[in-house]
């Protein structure tokens, strides 16, 4: 039997699009699991990332958490955080955030790091303070490798919210999972499949918006300066 025909079938049945376990309510599960982890691990660590970055202090923590990241097993931390917090959503979550933290934390920092010193320097010279070079300075400049960092995360979430079917009827992930339970092999490639294309549309959409945000930005030459209202001009 050919699976891979069988699982494009699968998908171009409607009747497996609609209801409360088709394929539109799987897939809104499935993006809003991954936008709530995407946005809480934004707040806890782009702040910090873009304070180190700042300060130029603490980056052996960055180093340290982004190599004890990789070296996590994430069908572990997810069974962990399920036998923490029970069956249902809340584990995968926070296992979710905690492999979401390290790629932003790091985008951050090397966001801020990579403006040269000089223009927070010439913005100091003028009076602005640190919250105003932060603000209107360091991130505007840093934002594309800021924006890759959420680019990296959200990717990786949204490929491992997939394994939030493990613990919770929630997401994509439950076609893997019945269609492995059940041998029904076609809505088991027909999810696998779902995942990829998901992934490639995250991609794709991130990519584009962080080129955008890197051509918004003109890097300034020798007679840039910082204005009083804290803006940056360009010869």
């Amino acid at each position: 039997m050919n699976y891979l025909a069988a699982g494009f079938e699968w998908l171009c049945n409607p009747d497996n699009w609609s209801g409360s376990s088709g394929i539109l309510t799987r897939l809104l599960q499935h993006l809003t699991t991954t936008a709530i982890a995407v946005l809480i691990a934004a707040v806890i660590a782009l702040p910090i990332g873009v304070i180190i970055g700042h300060t130029r202090r603490g980056s052996a923590v960055i180093g340290a958490i982004a190599g004890a990241a990789r070296a996590i097993p994430t069908l572990g931390l997810l069974t962990l955080a399920a036998l923490w917090l029970g069956i249902g959503l809340q584990g995968p979550l926070v296992a979710l955030i905690v492999l979401a933290i390290p790629s932003m934390l790091a985008g951050a920092y090397a966001g801020i790091q990579s403006v040269d010193p000089l223009i927070p320097d010439s913005a100091r010279a003028i009076g602005m303070s640190e919250v105003r070079i932060i603000l209107g300075v360091e991130i505007p400049l840093g934002a594309p490798l800021i924006v890759g960092g959420i680019r990296a995360a959200t990717l990786q979430v949204v490929a491992t919210a997939t394994l939030a079917a493990y613990v919770a009827d929630n997401g994509l992930g439950r076609f893997l999972f019945i269609g492995l339970k059940t041998r029904d092999y076609p809505q088991m490639l027909a999810g696998a499949l779902l995942v990829i294309a998901l992934a490639l549309v995250m991609e794709i959409v991130l990519a584009v918006t962080q080129r955008l945000v890197a051509t918004r930005i003109t890097r300034p030459t020798t007679a840039g300066r910082v204005d009083t209202q804290g803006r940056l001009e360009y010869a």
